[in-house]
Order: structure tokens, then sequence, then C-alpha cells
């Protein structure tokens, strides 16, 4: 286990502050935020980079044939949208990156301390088997974590007909 400390790093509680404070002004300049189900993700309609021509196209002509414009469209609150997409597009991939790792940096150090539990486990183990005093106590409650028999694993359920 050539890679067992990948981060070693402390984070102050004046750091931690100081992030849970950028965060909460960043959540402030942005109250209107939106937050989908999966769902509703899924059936949404998308404006991709495939689309963003389509849209430079209707913007030209909702302005100069407006009469083709459906009543129900109303253009001040497209042209708001359309405003609000660019101003969130200059800092959304920035912010997706950093939360992608913070996500990595969460696993990879939930990793290292997972890798140091088991080892941990596995050193009272062998000395529960071995007699040392007090070893057996420890491996018995950590060893819930572990049930059935030791080395086997459930067999799948058969497949219903």
């Amino acid at each position: 286990m050539s890679n067992d400390n990948r981060i070693s790093a402390v984070l102050s509680d004046e750091d931690v502050a100081a992030v849970q404070g950028a965060l909460a002004t960043i959540r402030g300049a942005l109250p209107f935020l939106a937050t989908l189900s999966a769902q509703e993700r899924k059936e949404l309609p998308r404006l991709g980079a495939k689309s963003v021509g389509f849209d430079e196209k209707c913007v030209t002509y909702m302005a100069n044939r407006a009469q083709f414009v459906p009543g129900f469209v109303d253009l001040a609150e497209v042209q708001k949208d359309r405003s609000l997409r660019t101003q969130l597009l200059r800092f959304a991939a920035e912010l997706q990156t950093l939360a992608a790792s913070v996500d990595d940096t969460v696993q990879l150090v939930s990793s290292e301390v997972w890798m140091a539990d088991l080892a941990y486990y596995q050193s009272v183990r062998e000395a529960a088997h071995r007699g040392r005093d007090g070893a057996q106590d420890v491996y018995d409650d950590l060893r819930q974590r572990f049930p059935g028999p030791r080395g086997t694993r459930a067999a799948p359920e058969p497949a219903a007909a």
C-alpha cells in the first residue's frame, strides 16, 4: 500500500469558518438558485452547446420579426433568462470543478481512514486469536460490521422465473 497517505492536510477552525462564510456569501448572492429532482433534470429541454447557434438566430429573428413571437412568450423575460444564463456560465464551470475536487478529496481521505480502520481491525483480530488481553472485546465489537462466517459472502438470490 504505497499510497496510504496521499492527503496530509489540516484545516484550521478559522479556515473552515472562512470557507463556510464564502459559501454563505455565494448563496446570498444567488438567492434564486433552483434545485431540480432527478426526474425534472431528465425531462427538461436543454439549451446545450449544439443549440446555442439556434438560440442566437432566434434572438435576431425575435427582435426583427416580432410578429411571429407567440403571445405567451414574454420577450423581456426571455432576455432576462438569456442574460442570467450568460452570467451564471461565467463561473459555473469553476464551481463544478471545485465541487468535484472537494468530492474527490473527501473520497480520498475517507478511503485512507477506511484502510487504517481495516488494518486496525485485522491487528485486533490477530491479537484476539492469539489471546492478547483486551483484544477479544474490541474484536467482538468491531466484527459486527462484518456479519457472517469469516471469508464467506452471501450467495446472490436466484433470479425469479
